[in-house]
């Protein structure tokens, strides 16, 4: 796949070459009749993202965004229904606080999502980089959205054709951490197959992911966005609402997963972005870096040291927005904070045939983390339940 570089609503430097659209003419039905017209095939580029992807001017002027969602036909089916379902959601639940990219359509039996492409938008990942002057700011009102989603209790269901679901997502699993089914080992990657077998030879692995679901269970339900990640916000200058995109694990769950996602990102991003010699931060330099454990360690403290105050301006805000808020969120968050970390290693691993040192150390702190999130949850910026 050859990268370009375009404007793009989530990672701004990191576009790729879209699919042929010769061969889905489904998504240019699906164009037609929503009134767009047609791509301007000079103009398409595809995002980053395990989906099929478009994004592009059409030959009425718009912009416009389709993805493809990709996995089994039953998958695909319940993804859909409960990306819908966010949609069901009234504008006023969090007091225009939260929206996606504004929906087209869709398209059921093809798996399509077609939204409004915003072009100018910066990615969310932004706030996990050290300097980024607005980003305590935009962590703020992050915070406050969060926390609005998540104080709409299971009675706000908004019930019609599309109720929340309420199954827990596949992941984190101590079935997993077991064994691998036949169809998942034959489809992993051989990095992939690396970093499960790293997780399944941790004997103390398997018995905090269990404890954290069993406390997930009794955690109260809230809607969630059930993946979070900072790669979904996108920041747009004077725009009053917080923009998260990919609701397709909508439902009613633990809000620890989105708290734990949004801290776990600057976990791992704070020793990923570290794994370049001082001086170079550039990303294509990663795998040739050539650091002890010890000192991307090092360097991943000090990095992380700087941005943990945007951590506790988004926990604080989302406290003053949620102040009913459970006793025990910020320690289940931590705890998912750590699994984040550990999450991001497989999504990492499904492009390459080996792991990289820096990326095994950035799980290794994810695990201390999980193992103990008591300990940690005031370290990563989630400590006390006021704000």
């Amino acid at each position: 796949m050859t990268t370009r570089t375009s404007p793009s609503p989530y990672a701004p430097a990191d576009t790729y070459t879209a699919p042929d659209l010769g061969g889905a003419p489904e998504v240019e039905r699906l164009l037609n009749t929503l009134g767009q017209g047609r791509y301007d095939r000079s103009t398409v580029v595809a995002l980053p993202g395990r989906n099929d992807t478009w994004a592009g001017r059409t030959t009425t002027g718009a912009e416009v965004f389709v993805k493809r969602l990709a996995g089994p036909p039953e998958h695909v089916r319940a993804r859909m229904a409960r990306a819908l379902a966010f949609e069901d959601l009234p504008p006023t639940a969090t007091d225009g606080r939260l929206r996606g990219p504004h929906l087209l359509g869709h398209d059921t039996e093809h798996g399509l999502l077609a939204f409004e492409y915003i072009s100018g938008a910066r990615s969310g990942t932004e706030l996990a980089t050290p300097g980024t002057p607005d980003a305590p700011e935009a962590a703020r009102r992050l915070g406050t959205a969060l926390g609005l989603l998540h104080g709409l209790s299971a009675d706000s269901d908004p019930g019609g054709p599309r109720p929340l679901e309420r199954e827990l997502p596949l992941l984190p699993s101590p079935v997993l951490l077991d064994a691998l089914p036949l169809a998942l080992y034959e489809r992993s990657s051989a990095g992939e197959l690396q970093a499960w077998r790293l997780m399944q030879t941790d004997n103390a692995l398997a018995p905090a992911v269990t404890a954290l679901l069993a406390a997930e269970r009794t955690a109260p339900a809230v809607p969630i966005h059930g993946d979070f990640r900072l790669d979904q916000v996108l920041l747009v200058d004077g725009e009053p609402s917080v923009l998260a995109a990919d609701w397709e694990e909508f439902r009613l769950g633990d809000a620890a997963r989105d708290v734990g996602g949004f801290a776990g990102e600057f976990l791992h991003r704070a020793v990923l972005e570290t794994g370049t010699p001082e001086g170079d931060d550039s990303r294509a330099q990663l795998a040739d870096a050539v650091l002890t454990r010890d000192e991307v360690l090092r360097r991943g403290a000090i990095a992380f040291a700087g941005l943990r105050p945007v951590v506790r301006a988004f926990w604080q805000e989302y406290l003053r927005a949620r102040p009913d808020a459970d006793p025990s969120l910020g320690q289940r968050a931590a705890a998912f904070a750590g699994w984040h970390a550990l999450d991001r290693l497989l999504a990492g691993a499904a492009r390459r045939n080996r792991l990289l040192g820096v990326e095994k150390a950035a799980a290794g702190v994810g695990r201390s983390v999980l193992l103990d999130p008591d300990r940690y949850a005031p370290a990563i910026g989630l400590e006390g339940n006021t704000p």
